[in-house]
């Protein structure tokens, strides 16, 4: 039961480091692959408070930039632990907290011919066009990165061959939106920019939605990278920002992020 130990952990701590201030409304700060789980959850804080949330969606590494440039969002929820972590050690928030995991899957064309035991020898080869996000800037790139290190292992040269073919399609400064309205890789997949695409389960699901024919392919164990999703609250943010956090934690925020196909250790099992 370690994650959940973690969460109550977290929760404690928030509790104590709330400041009594009012705020009109509360602004929050989140990965990409959050839009649709945390836009849910924020409406339901808002039913339940009162309180008004502001939501802004991008690639973490970005957000943290921005933040660091002097962005001040109340909450900022992110993709991966290391950019919230960053942000504490400078002294912007704290606690960082654990609130969700996801998996990288592969969302495939209906015409590739792939599952989860050829993933390896399908990626690799040369007219097979693999879409991933862009590292350092988005956290889903850099899981992909991490999948061409374990596909090394078992493979030799696999990751030369993915780090140079890999085209870096979303989640950088340059990369092309989609359509309003659109969720990005289904969008991307049915304009035919990748064969395959390295992506959070929870977004390809997300884009079989729209595309009904796109295949959903599970990275097998000996590739597979899980992420860990971090949580902080700023420095001085208003007490109802806290108990935004808390809701995010909560049995029921919980359940809302494990509806949208995330792993949620606040529930309990």
């Amino acid at each position: 039961m370690r994650y959940p130990i973690r969460i109550l952990a977290g929760i404690a701590m928030l509790l104590t480091a709330g400041i009594a201030r009012p705020a009109d409304a509360l602004t929050l700060h989140a990965a990409g692959s959050l839009k649709a789980a945390l836009g849910e959850v924020a409406a339901a804080y808002t039913r339940a408070t009162g309180v008004a949330v502001e939501t802004h969606f991008g690639p973490s590494g970005l957000l943290r930039k921005a933040i660091e440039d002097g962005e001040r969002p109340d909450v900022f929820a992110s993709a991966n632990m290391a950019h919230p972590e960053r942000l504490a050690q400078e002294g912007w928030g704290r606690p960082v907290v654990l609130f969700a995991r996801n998996q990288l899957c592969a969302l495939a064309q209906p015409d590739v011919d792939v599952d989860a035991d050829r993933l390896l020898a399908v990626i690799v080869k040369p007219d097979v066009r693999l879409g991933t996000s862009t590292p350092k800037a988005d956290p889903s790139g850099d899981y992909a990165w991490k999948l061409f290190e374990n596909a090394e292992k078992i493979r030799p040269g696999s990751f030369s061959v993915l780090s140079s073919k890999a085209l870096k399609l979303t989640g950088g400064p340059d990369s092309e939106k989609p359509p309003q309205g659109r969720n990005t890789y289904g969008w991307l997949m049915e304009e035919r920019r990748a064969d395959l695409f390295l992506t959070y389960c929870t977004n390809a699901v997300l884009a079989r939605r729209e595309v009904p024919g796109l295949q959903i392919v599970d990275v097998p164990d000996a590739l597979a990278v899980g992420a860990d999703y971090g949580l902080l609250v700023r420095n001085e943010a208003p007490e109802p920002a806290w108990r935004l956090a808390m809701f995010i934690l909560s049995p029921e925020g919980q359940r809302i992020l494990r509806a949208y196909g995330f792993a949620a250790p606040g529930v309990p099992r």
